[in-house]
């Protein structure tokens, strides 16, 4: 017989920040690619990681009341190796492939993170993989290339070339997803975050510098700035400190699910603001999708509980 732990006394406090933050992190599509034309990818990308590693100074010297936590030398080199996995690839990468595609696509294609997460695991033993598991797998990208196939059968290249460098951004972030773990565990989330994302932040800040200094700063009106700090600092920064406390308080297992309701949120923002369509196989496809992600992730918690 199943018995379910007792809630934790913010659980109620929780689901509905983290019901907020699914809104702010679904309209982001749409504001951050109203940025990157404004100021483009390498603008947007060097005002980031100007700003991010400020915020990640700021947070060590308040929790720890040092700018520079002390490290064991050994531990610098991961940390580095993280942070230009977490932030010089995924962030990078992503923020290309949302220019080049749409907000709504966007949504859908980092969706499939924890299907190269568990991709991963198994190839480093770390989890077996069931017959549900791997028909999940196999419909997720199925989705993935109906989702797809409207674009490039079309002959939109640019559009279906950010979907697929999407994707592969999403395989970066799911590699930093189970890399970090143990260092978390190790070091605490709020050092670890603090130091990848410098050592991380800073090439892609001395990268995007050109682009940066060329972009039309003075141009930029009263709310783009404020659009600018909005995702910057609400939806990246504070957005991901808030989701880690809310998985403290529910559980992961609890909390995943919600990110499902991301892809919908950023499909009614793109086309409530920026007039974006969808057509019946793209629709079909963002939902073969996301089944096929649901299945791969949860069958073995639900093969579980049935038992």
């Amino acid at each position: 017989m199943f018995h379910s732990a007792p809630l934790h006394r913010h659980d109620q406090r929780a689901l509905i920040i983290a019901l907020i933050l699914i809104v702010i992190w679904g309209g982001n599509f749409t504001l951050q690619k109203h940025l990157l034309v404004l100021l483009s990818p390498g603008g947007f990308l060097w005002a980031r990681y100007l700003i991010m590693p400020v915020c990640a100074l700021l947070l060590m010297r308040w929790r720890f009341g040092r700018w520079f936590p002390p490290l064991p030398r050994k531990d610098w080199l991961h940390m580095a190796w993280l942070g230009l996995i977490g932030h010089s690839l995924h962030v990078g990468l992503v923020t290309y492939g949302i220019h080049w595609s749409t907000a709504f696509s966007s949504s859908v294609i980092l969706a499939c993170g924890p299907i190269f997460t568990l991709l991963i695991l198994r190839f480093h033993g770390l989890e077996r993989l069931t017959a549900p598991q791997i028909g999940g797998v196999s419909l997720a990208f199925g989705g993935v290339l109906l989702f797809l196939s409207d674009k490039l059968l079309g002959g939109n290249w640019r559009a279906g070339g950010g979907d697929l460098v999407l994707l592969i951004a999403a395989g970066f972030f799911s590699y930093y997803t189970v890399a970090v773990k143990p260092v978390m565990e190790k070091h605490g989330p709020v050092l670890t975050m603090g130091y990848v994302t410098l050592l991380g932040g800073l090439p892609l800040m001395l990268w995007s510098a050109p682009a940066g200094l060329a972009s039309p700063w003075a141009s930029l009106d009263v709310w783009a700035w404020v659009g600018l700090f909005w995702s910057i600092l609400v939806s990246a920064f504070i957005g991901w400190l808030a989701w880690g406390w809310i998985n403290t308080v529910r559980g992961v297992a609890r909390t995943a699910p919600l990110m499902y309701l991301m892809p919908p949120m950023a499909g009614l923002f793109a086309w409530a603001f920026s007039g974006e369509h969808y057509t019946w196989i793209k629709i079909a496809g963002a939902g073969v999708t996301l089944l096929g992600v649901a299945l791969a992730q949860y069958a073995g918690q639900m093969k579980w509980r049935l038992r």
